[in-house]
């Protein structure tokens, strides 16, 4: 993909731009190349690229604080950038906006068991903290299925969940305190290694405020003791109506389990394929139920898990014996997403959240959004929570496609709304979402929402045509945030 032709004038602002950055940032913290800056043209949503105006990696706070303070100055857009796994395009450059990497911070900085934390900075992966622990018995609970590369900062900036975060919630609820950096430098801190603060919860403001507010330069979080035991059981069953119900029926009698995933019979497939989990391929719908605690309490929830499920007429039923057949279990669950590569060329994620009791009604629903737009879709999602991830199917290479495939994404998503649920239950906003906020929020709720934008980033440099989907104006400051009317995808080129 080539960059668009500058012209003199924003050709000499470029290299002005670029020759700042590299005094603040020598060395080989400064990409301005286009081969160089190609792996930055995208995150997770790939459907989606943009090549970024410069990119920058700096190696401390003190360069973090310095490269925004120039960019406030200069009034010069900035994209704050982890992994670069976000699948809502959060992550997704401007053509004239400094892209800011965030991966050379990547150390755990310390470990306090007496207090149950870990320090780190943002570049650490989710898996890195737990690996960093879990010699002592410790774990730190979130795990998304991109856990080995998605980093803690990133989880912060998207309010990132996983498979267990029914029973031990989701980033929201595990981090005790970060460090980040303002668009004008100042370094501040919220929260710390104690459970609660007296002030506003603007740790609570941080946490999933996609790079909207400010750059996270390091995170506490805590961390626990793994349990005494951990055992799953796989059901499947006859149809996604009878699992979805067997859910619902788990959590009404009062069974929390630690995880309780779903997949539907063309994600069983692939992932079988994949993995060799050993999955049932005679079932419609698979059910992963994991139970932890004493052992005399999960074998009694067991018991009670398999009687629910034989009410809802399981077809089969596997209790692990032994901890490798548990981590199988778990291992086709967390493949699901590159498994279904094998069996569609593209792929499109989403990411909504529905009342439990309504997760059949839904299933039905997607399954006559499928035969409207003529494109299959596999199901994988975390059934405890509601939060659905049904992949569509799509083949980008045939005209037209990608945009059905949105277009059935983003009616998925309206039914979520429609049945009491939200646009997002760990993904984000980002671009993917960001013209379907008004299926979920007024434009009263949208200019409140952008106001609290305004007080931490007035001039609307950090992460702009994110989130919000219409002209709004911060009253307060007289400044315009978001730039034409009603936005199209900003300048992206698709495939």
């Amino acid at each position: 993909m080539l960059m668009p032709k500058p012209d003199g004038k924003t050709l000499v602002r470029r290299a002005e731009i670029v020759a700042a950055l590299r005094q603040i940032v020598p060395g080989e913290g400064v990409i301005d190349t286009q081969r160089e800056m190609q792996a930055y043209e995208s995150d997770g949503l790939s459907a989606y690229r943009q090549m970024p105006m410069v990119v920058v990696l700096p190696a401390t706070v003190e360069q973090v604080s310095a490269v925004l303070n120039y960019a406030h100055q200069n009034s010069i857009k900035v994209v704050p950038r982890g992994a670069g796994t976000s699948l809502s395009g959060g992550a997704l450059p401007l053509e004239d906006g400094i892209l800011l990497g965030m991966a050379k911070f990547n150390r755990v900085l310390d470990i306090d068991y007496d207090n149950r934390c870990v320090v780190a900075q943002p570049g650490v992966t989710n898996l890195g903290i737990t690996m960093a622990v879990e010699h002592k018995g410790f774990y730190y609970a979130p795990d998304p299925s991109s856990q080995i590369a998605c980093t803690i900062g990133g989880n912060v900036a998207e309010n990132s969940g996983g498979v267990h975060c029914l029973k031990y919630g989701l980033t929201a609820n595990n981090v005790l305190g970060i460090e980040m950096v303002l668009i004008t430098g100042e370094v501040v801190r919220l929260g710390g290694k104690y459970l609660d603060s007296e002030h506003y919860d603007l740790l609570g403001v941080m946490t999933g405020s996609e790079g909207l507010l400010g750059v996270v330069t390091e995170v506490t979080v805590r961390i626990l003791q793994k349990p005494e035991t951990a055992r799953a059981v796989l059901v499947g069953f006859p149809s996604n109506e009878t699992a979805g119900q067997c859910v619902a029926d788990i959590i009404s009698a009062g069974i929390i389990p630690g995880g309780m995933e779903m997949m539907d019979r063309p994600a069983i497939h692939a992932v079988e394929q994949f993995v060799h989990a050993d999955y049932p391929l005679n079932v419609e719908a698979l059910l992963i139920v994991e139970l932890d605690g004493p052992q005399v309490e999960v074998d009694q929830l067991i018991q009670r898990v398999a009687e629910i499920a034989k009410h809802n007429q399981s077809k089969t039923l596997r209790v692990s014996t032994s901890e490798a057949e548990r981590l199988l279990f778990w291992a086709g669950r967390k493949a699901a997403f590159p498994a279904v590569g094998r069996i569609s060329p593209d792929y499109m994620c989403m990411d909504g959240t529905i009342p439990r009791k309504t997760l059949p009604q839904v299933l039905a629903g997607m399954a006559k959004l499928s035969i409207q737009y003529g494109l299959g879709v596999a199901n994988v999602f975390h059934a405890g929570d509601g939060n659905l991830h049904p992949l569509i199917l799509f083949d980008a290479n045939k005209r037209g496609e990608l945009e059905r495939a949105e277009n059935f994404g983003a009616d998925i998503l309206r039914l979520c709304v429609k049945v009491g649920g939200v646009l997002t239950g760990e993904h984000g906003v980002g671009v993917e979402k960001r013209d379907l906020m008004p299926e979920m929020f007024t434009e009263t709720d949208l200019d409140q929402q952008l106001r609290l934008k305004c007080a931490f980033d007035p001039q609307g440099l950090l992460n702009p045509g994110k989130v919000f989907p219409q002209l709004h104006a911060c009253a307060e400051m007289g400044r315009m945030i978001v730039h034409g009317g009603k936005l199209a995808h900003p300048n992206i080129p698709r495939f």
